[in-house]
């Protein structure tokens, strides 16, 4: 996974997009930005107005993210921000020179860093429970075709035991623990502010039987053939994750879902009346457009039911995200 996704001649080391080949929030409307932005503008006023605030969009893929994110952003604001962009990928050319583009993580963070869809795509490992116990699942990239490989490492299973536990014959999980490191590594390197991570996910309670690994190609799904041509992506123990940014030092959490976080950030979906077709249609037709693209992103079948971990150090949580 880690060489068909990043390595020489990986997806994502080519530079593919990721609109072209499956929908995100990102893609969908650029009201997601702006309600990002308004989370910036939360954690602006609680580090008290510093001279320089980071917004790092984490595995940013074309960019669109933090650049809407730095158009929706108050001018005064907007003028002491520092936008960075994490990414392996080449960078686009129509990229503004503000947006400093690197394929790591900054040493340290002051501000937001934002997460969206990037944990799913950080390699990890599939198990089985077979007829001789708990056993790594190896794919052939040429075919496809599996086979049982090595018992899991001492360190897989006791992640499994505490966050997917293997009970039934033919059962699989997705190890996490990498998406758990990544998440730390993250928090680390947040001396204040709000880290959020947005994805698919599960909690223990939920945890597919069979697992969620996917391929996505030319917007369909794909066998999750490991061989460079598709994404390969999993969803993410939210959970885990968050007890993992807690140990790394994270002083507040929030666990939610993105119908919610948006939700209390503006985006009600709420149609316009009626009578504003009458008396300004521009209004009403952009009002509704706006409703439309505030049901899409809020839907919970869709992508409003993505998870929201909302990690904070030296702040609180942002008190529009709080019940």
């Amino acid at each position: 996974m880690e060489r068909a996704l990043y390595g020489e001649s990986g997806f994502y080391r080519r530079g593919e997009r990721p609109a072209e080949h499956f929908r995100t929030s990102v893609h969908a409307s650029p009201r997601f930005a702006a309600a990002i932005a308004r989370l910036l503008v939360e954690v602006d006023v609680l580090l008290g107005h510093p001279d320089r605030l980071d917004v790092v969009d984490i595995g940013a893929g074309s960019g669109h993210l933090v650049s809407n994110i730095l158009a929706c952003a108050p001018p005064d604001l907007a003028a002491r921000l520092a936008p960075t962009a994490v990414e392996i990928a080449p960078r686009p050319a129509e990229i503004s020179p503000r947006i400093a583009w690197r394929p790591d993580l900054p040493d340290r963070i002051t501000g937001l860093a934002v997460a969206n869809e990037w944990l799913d795509n950080i390699p990890l490992d599939v198990v089985e429970r077979t007829p001789d116990g708990v056993r790594t699942v190896l794919v052939d990239p040429s075919t496809g075709s599996e086979r049982p490989g090595p018992v899991p490492s001492a360190e897989d299973r006791a992640w499994l035991e505490r966050w997917w536990p293997l009970r039934e014959p033919g059962d699989r999980a997705e190890i996490g623990h990498p998406r758990c490191a990544a998440w730390a590594s993250v928090i680390r390197r947040l001396s204040r502010g709000l880290a959020l991570a947005v994805d698919y996910s599960h909690s223990r309670e939920s945890r597919p039987v069979y697992g969620t690994l996917t391929g996505y190609r030319d917007g369909a799904t794909v066998p999750a053939v490991p061989d460079g041509s598709c994404d390969v992506t999993a969803h993410v123990a939210l959970d885990a994750c968050t007890t993992a940014g807690e140990r790394a030092g994270a002083t507040s959490t929030l666990l939610t879902t993105q119908r919610d976080a948006l939700r209390a950030l503006g985006l009600t979906g709420t149609r316009p009346p009626l009578d504003l077709a009458h008396r300004d249609p521009r209004a009403y037709v952009a009002a509704l457009c706006h409703a439309g693209e505030d049901a899409e992103l809020t839907d919970p079948a869709g992508l409003g039911g993505f998870g929201w971990l909302a990690q904070t150090t030296d702040i609180p949580i942002p008190s529009p995200l709080t019940p």
